[in-house]
């Protein structure tokens, strides 16, 4: 997916850019990148790969060089960026969270407009620099912001750093969510409002969909009211959301909780323990041992020191490699054990299934799943949720496919989205059995959606249900 963090101060902003944007790390895998702009108007910039590296060490040796006020950095799941541009907007730098599924319609458009557009080595175009193009054909920033929101299809927020202050943009529908911190002397922008608190930022605002606004060292200015709508990503809180972060002031860990102690006040399955698969299922392990009256025991623990998220390297057999070594059994708590086990969610299924063999070649007598949202039944087609390039890499779809054929229609799908229905119940218990656990249960999406605490028409819940109310082609006034 993707992340971003801003400053405008009166002081030299270069430490909570860094520290800002490094609080953005597990939202990317690919790039880094700083930019900042000095009282001379100089930006300076610097951009680093971090697929086999973590963000700090790549930067830290560098930032005495940026001695300005103002700054933006970026973790990229994408391309390389900041895009430093000079036009007769002025000059600014610009990061975006973007999954642009018509880039390439897009691209053939600026070029027959007679643009240029440059390429990554691989061949590739780059997203950051086409909404650089899209953004100067406005006569202001803010109707060139429009003109992005009106040609993108998938969805895009973005940070502007200008001659005058930090512009944050979010997504049309808010999938993606910008949040406003303050302190004394100091404004900042974050995808993520964990980065505010070590940094003494308290949360100024939660920007709203389509809503573009300013910050200066003194405040902030609207320059573009919300939109009505909204389908901010369910999976922020299940999945990518750091604990401590909040999104439209639901609080990620809170969220995780709330949906455990649903599952374990409903269960009445008998287990000794409950155990959340580091880091993403603690949140929901922890409020499944309260509902259920059960000790949460960390029988998994997550070795951190040297092994990397298990999505970074992009070779699949290697991130399977890493998602085993990463996490360490503790047999003397498994031993015996009728274990539950929490997870954020099964895409493929490939690595639950290898932990739990691990689980019972390490003593655990039996081996119960709980996952903290509903199955996940179509790709996402608005964020860069996974990196599977098909819905055939979901075992839901691979599931269905063998039990109803290739290509199932719509009305077929919508039978497994249904929670407790006879087709929802089958899919199920073909995925336990493949993964050989002693049973599975998933969060229901009525759960999912009240521990969120926000209307369901402002959620989007595309990969559960295909519900998005809103298609890639419609605009939202």
């Amino acid at each position: 997916m993707g992340g971003f963090f801003g400053v405008v101060s009166k002081q030299k902003c270069i430490t909570d850019v860094f520290y800002g944007t490094d609080y953005q790390f597990h939202l990317g895998t690919r790039r880094g990148g700083i930019a900042t702009i000095n009282g001379s108007g100089h930006f300076e910039r610097e951009i680093h790969n971090l697929e086999n590296s973590y963000f700090r060490p790549r930067f830290e040796d560098e930032l005495d060089k940026f001695d300005g006020n103002a700054g933006i950095g970026v973790i990229s799941d994408t391309d390389a960026q900041p895009m430093l541009t000079n036009s007769h907007l002025g000059r600014f730098a610009l990061v975006t969270v973007a999954r642009i599924n018509n880039l390439e319609e897009l691209a053939q458009e600026l070029i027959s407009e007679g643009e240029h557009l440059s390429e990554f080595t691989s061949g590739r175009i780059n997203p950051t620099e086409l909404i650089s193009l899209l953004i100067v054909k406005g006569r202001t920033f803010v109707e060139g912001i429009e003109n992005v929101y009106n040609k993108v299809k998938g969805s895009c927020s973005m940070l502007l750093l200008t001659e005058d202050g930090v512009i944050a943009a979010r997504d049309a529908w808010g999938r993606t969510p910008i949040v406003v911190g303050r302190k004394d002397g100091a404004m900042a922008v974050s995808t993520e409002s964990t980065a505010f608190p070590n940094l003494d930022y308290s949360v100024e605002h939660f920007v709203g969909p389509g809503e573009i606004i300013k910050i200066r060292a003194n405040g902030m200015e609207q320059l573009r009211k919300p939109n009505k709508k909204m389908q901010i990503c369910a999976f922020m809180w299940v999945y990518y959301g750091f604990p401590t972060s909040c999104y439209e002031g639901k609080n990620v860990e809170q969220v995780r909780f709330e949906c455990g102690k649903a599952m374990g006040e409903a269960d009445d399955t008998e287990v000794d323990c409950a155990c959340g698969i580091p880091d993403s299922g603690v949140g929901m392990a922890t409020g499944y041992a309260v509902g259920a009256k059960v000790p949460y025991l960390r029988c998994i623990a997550k070795y951190t020191p040297t092994w990397p998220r298990s999505f970074m390297p992009a070779n699949q057999e290697m991130r399977n490699l890493v998602a085993k070594m990463k996490l360490i059994a503790n047999k003397d708590l498994l031993k015996g054990k009728r274990l539950l086990c929490c997870d954020d969610s099964i895409v493929r299924g490939t690595q639950l299934r290898d932990n739990t063999k691990i689980l019972f070649d390490d003593g655990a007598k039996e081996v119960h799943m709980r996952i903290a949202c509903p199955p996940l039944v179509y790709g996402c087609r608005f964020i860069n949720f996974t990196s599977s390039k098909s819905d055939r890499e979901l075992i839901t779809r691979r599931i269905i496919e063998e039990f109803e054929g290739p290509n199932p229609s719509e009305e077929t799908l919508q039978k497994y989205t249904e929670t407790d229905s006879p087709e929802y119940k089958r899919m199920v218990s073909e995925i336990a059995r493949r993964l050989n656990l002693s049973s599975l249960k998933f969060t229901k999406l009525e759960d999912l959606v009240k521990a969120i605490g926000l209307p369901k028409c402002h959620i989007c819940t595309h990969c559960f249900d295909g519900s998005s109310a809103f298609t890639l082609e419609e605009t939202n006034e």
